[in-house]
């Protein structure tokens, strides 16, 4: 059996983590067999699907490296199909038309609930041979007899009584299918092997599953992935960061983090953290996949990024920074090489958007100094210091972290000062604040003109 999953959203809004999550693992499972990953975009819910967020859907995944072998498959350019497929289950006699009106319903499930019974309906049209008309709809006629065994990967065993459920509607009036019907008639067609999606769609799978076997379709294989929660356990929300992932992206994440975090947030293999793709595809196993919902966590996706910024070549680091310096108005030109940035603050930012805020004096003048780092290192023998050093460094003919870090070190012994009553008041001048990696590596950086250009600057403040 050749594998071939799919990802089938919505386009009615951006692909959120657990969409992300969804694909990877489907994606996943084909890579793991060689098979094939299929994209289908669900549009039939014409009011609120837009071009937009199907654009940002395959936005999302082409940024994750999600490419799909088919599609991407759009269900509004298949109405003919589902119509055909509706037709053949009237003819066989597992569907029927209904005209109960809507009024009629609410009152039959309001009675139900009353009774403390679970709504669903009661079968009026069943035997009525109704002809179609403008106030019918289709319904698929469910066996009453039986169970539905799901032999889930996630789940397990789980089964339904047939009599639990009850006659769905898959044709509105007008003709329009219904999503468990468009569902059914896709994976049949696509001949899909592994339904991978959110649990929330356990309770439609035993309704697929009778409507696939009255069509004497193969049954695909199912896994019901638990939803993400926020780290207080509750429904992730916006509030957590249930953003698009397009999002992480402009927050200066790597797309290989954001994949590493995915495969770890439901999924484990011993306690492995870091994975190489390879490492994914070779190992991920949808039994593998946990039962118990997983909570979200921006710490431990900062955590996995870091990691990534400090394993991954420098050079290509670099140039995803490119990407976000040029955002953020920075002339890369006026600087020391990206690459050397890279192996220089890599431990100390946790995304990219920090490196280019850690790295941004490298590039931009000082145009002020942090009020409380000058109030708390600007003392009144900081000129006289500023002054030793510029004179030493001025005469320094190897511009090396190891001899700008002599002359720190003299000039602390020369006037019988810490270590920081020196070092502070130089970050203050080429950085504008206290932050920055060693003095030393940061000189050397900067260059010397520009380093003396900075002291005699914050010289000249000082003394206003």
């Amino acid at each position: 059996m050749k594998v071939k999953t799919r990802f089938a959203p919505s386009p009615t809004g951006y692909l959120h983590i657990g969409g992300a999550r969804t694909a990877l693992f489907s994606w996943l499972w084909a890579q793991k067999h060689q098979g094939t990953f299929v994209l289908r975009i669900e549009d039939t819910d014409r009011e609120r699907s837009t071009r937009e967020a199907e654009e940002a859907i395959v936005d999302g995944m082409e940024w994750l490296h999600l490419e799909h072998d088919e599609g991407p498959y759009y269900q509004t350019q298949r109405f003919d199909r589902y119509k055909e497929v509706i037709q053949q289950l009237l003819e066989q006699g597992d569907a029927y038309h209904c005209n109960c009106s809507r009024e009629r319903l609410d009152e039959m499930r309001e009675q139900q609930m009353a009774n403390k019974q679970k709504p669903k309906y009661d079968g009026c049209c069943r035997d009525k041979a109704l002809a179609a008309a403008d106030d019918t709809v289709v319904r698929f006629r469910n066996p009453l007899d039986g169970d539905v065994v799901i032999n889930d990967h996630v789940r397990g065993k789980v089964v339904i009584n047939n009599r639990e459920l009850d006659d769905l509607i898959i044709a509105r009036t007008g003709g329009d299918p219904t999503y468990n019907l468009t569902v059914v008639v896709d994976d049949w067609d696509m001949e899909i092997t592994h339904v991978v999606r959110g649990d929330d769609h356990l309770n439609n799978t035993p309704r697929q599953i009778n409507i696939l076997k009255a069509l004497k379709a193969e049954i695909p294989e199912y896994a019901h992935i638990p939803m993400i929660n926020g780290p207080d356990g509750k429904k992730l929300s916006k509030r957590h960061g249930a953003v698009s992932v397009m999002q992480y992206h402009e927050e200066g994440y790597l797309p290989e983090a954001v994949i590493n975090y995915l495969v770890r947030l439901g999924w484990s293999h011993g306690d492995q953290e870091i994975f190489t793709l390879e490492e994914m595809i070779e190992k991920f196993d949808l039994d593998g996949i946990n039962k118990s919902s997983s909570n979200f966590s921006i710490e431990k996706l900062q955590w996995i990024n870091q990691q990534y910024l400090m394993a991954l070549d420098p050079t290509y680091v670099a140039a995803q920074l490119a990407f976000y310096m040029l955002e953020h108005g920075i002339n890369i030109e006026t600087g020391p090489a990206l690459t050397d940035v890279v192996l220089l603050l890599r431990e100390r930012s946790k995304t990219l958007v920090e490196m280019v805020q850690n790295c941004r004096f490298f590039y931009q003048e000082i145009t002020e100094y942090d009020a409380k780092s000058v109030k708390k290192h600007i003392k009144e023998q900081t000129p006289e210091i500023l002054q030793s050093i510029i004179s030493q460094l001025s005469a320094l003919e190897s511009w090396q972290a190891e001899a700008i870090q002599q002359v720190v070190q003299a000039v602390v012994d020369e006037k019988e000062v810490g270590f920081a009553k020196v070092a502070q008041p130089i970050r203050i001048a080429v950085t504008g604040c206290t932050t920055s990696p060693g003095i030393d590596q940061t000189l050397e950086m900067l260059g010397k003109e520009k380093t003396l250009a900075r002291m005699v600057a914050l010289m000249e403040y000082i003394n206003k």
